[in-house]
């Protein structure tokens, strides 16, 4: 019994740290992960940013799929303004095997994504943001070589319906950041699929 009871409280332990992740204001880690083209993409490779827009999301996901068009245009109207989009995929790939990288190319290429969509194998850097959903959306700021957090959370609020949305969360976000000024809803709770941990 008292075994039993010390492996819960470890396990509640490690999920605990484990789910921590990044809070609005926090700084935040760069990462080498690899890309579709099998080149490895590190946010220090983009010396011209002013930030990022890092979405963790996946293949198989509807919530994913259902964001994928505002996900492009997204990095369309931003990456020229300072704020490109990175994809990462943190979903474990043998328990579900549409997510492996050689379909993560696939995908990109049926929808001609325009970002890097990275594969985060060890499932790190999810572990490290706090990743929860997919999709679930960081916008991060530079500053100097430092990267902040500066908004977490859903992409827009409505899941299903892009004609139909009212609130452009992260355009929001990255727009007062481009105004100078301090994004004014940092947080909103991230809706879908839940990131599939080994």
């Amino acid at each position: 019994m008292k075994k039993l009871i010390i492996t819960a409280f470890s396990l509640l332990l490690s999920l605990s740290v484990f789910s921590k992740g990044y809070s609005p204001g926090d700084k935040a880690i760069d990462f080498k992960l690899k890309n579709i083209d099998d080149k490895i993409v590190s946010l220090s490779n983009y010396d011209q940013a002013k930030g990022f827009i890092v979405i963790f999301t996946c293949n198989h996901c509807p919530y994913s799929v259902a964001y994928e068009d505002r996900i492009i245009a997204l990095d369309k109207k931003y990456k020229t303004k300072g704020y490109p989009v990175i994809a990462i995929s943190s979903n474990d790939a043998e328990a579900y095997p549409s997510d492996s990288f050689e379909k993560m190319k696939e995908r990109s290429a049926e929808k001609g994504f325009t970002f890097p969509y990275l594969y985060d194998e060890s499932q790190e850097i999810g572990k490290a943001y706090g990743a929860t959903r997919t999709p679930h959306a960081f916008v991060l700021q530079k500053k100097g070589s430092e990267l902040f957090v500066r908004y977490i959370g859903a992409i827009d609020d409505n899941t299903q319906n892009a004609s139909a949305v009212k609130e452009k969360h992260i355009e929001n976000a990255v727009n007062n950041l481009l105004e100078g000024k301090t994004v004014k809803v940092d947080f909103t709770k991230a809706i879908g699929c839940s990131i599939k941990w080994k």
